[in-house]
């Protein structure tokens, strides 16, 4: 039989360090626990930064679809505002008085502003303007219809490119004015400002008797407004109150000035 006497030794070192063995590895587990428990809370984070992303997006879908609404709301309201002018200015969108009408010429003084500093003389406009007949024939009403047709449909790059047509094919019509405004109006509502207030001017200095002529000076004043001209966008609508005081366009301006504290 084997005497385990002489083994004695090494198991009594073995005994004496199996407490230290066991700690070292309870440590190991706490260790292990610890991490466990850390990438627990980690995922638990990701999945909540996951809710938290998918509820931001909602929000930013709503909020999308809120300014969808308020822009479409705002091309009504310019549109009824310019319909109202139309109306009161011409007697409808499809008409316009007769040339040679007593409106004073406007100076576009090179469409910083359409008010000449004191004791200066009035910029002459770049392009003469135009004479134009008095009687429209019925391809140039068709054409013109069917320009102002697609602006009330609100196909704007559609009208902007139908109205610059007519005016190319017909720069002496009737309706050349209203069609000047009308391309105008077609950037406007689509807030491309650059362009709308160069063909607003355009009114301005091609058709200075027109009756257009008061409702493309609103317009450019709102332009400077929302370009971050204010000095500029009141001297505009100060002198469209001056020249025209009796128009829908002055008291629209004047009610402008009024609500944004010009």
């Amino acid at each position: 039989m084997m005497s385990i006497g002489r083994y004695a030794p090494a198991l009594l070192a073995l005994w004496a360090g199996a407490p230290v063995l066991a700690a070292d590895l309870e440590q190991r587990v706490q260790v292990l626990e610890r991490q466990v428990g850390a990438l627990s809370q980690l995922v638990l984070r990701m999945e909540s930064l996951q809710r938290e992303v998918q509820q931001l997006r909602g929000e930013v879908e709503l909020q999308e679809n809120a300014m969808e609404s308020l822009r479409k709301r705002q091309r009504d309201l310019y549109l009824d505002i310019d319909q109202r002018l139309g109306s009161a200015a011409a007697g409808n969108a499809g008409t316009t008085s007769a040339p040679g009408s007593a409106s004073e010429p406007i100076p576009t003084g090179g469409g910083s502003s359409l008010v000449a500093p004191p004791g200066s003389t009035p910029a002459v406009p770049d392009q003469a303007p135009v004479a134009v007949t008095g009687v429209a024939s019925a391809r140039e009403e068709h054409a013109y219809q069917k320009a102002f047709e697609l602006l009330n449909q609100r196909r704007y790059d559609e009208a902007r490119a139908a109205f610059l047509k007519f005016l190319q094919s017909h720069p002496t019509s009737v309706y050349s004015d209203n069609a000047q405004y009308w391309l105008g109006e077609a950037s406007y509502v689509t807030r491309d400002f650059e362009r709308a207030r160069s063909e607003f001017e355009k009114v301005l200095s091609t058709y200075p008797s027109s009756p257009k002529v008061a409702g493309a000076m609103l317009k450019i004043g709102f332009i400077q407004f929302d370009q971050g001209q204010p000095a500029q966008a009141r001297a505009t609508l100060d002198t469209l109150v001056s020249r025209y005081p009796d128009s829908s366009a002055a008291r629209l301006a004047q009610e402008f000035i009024r609500k944004k504290n010009l």
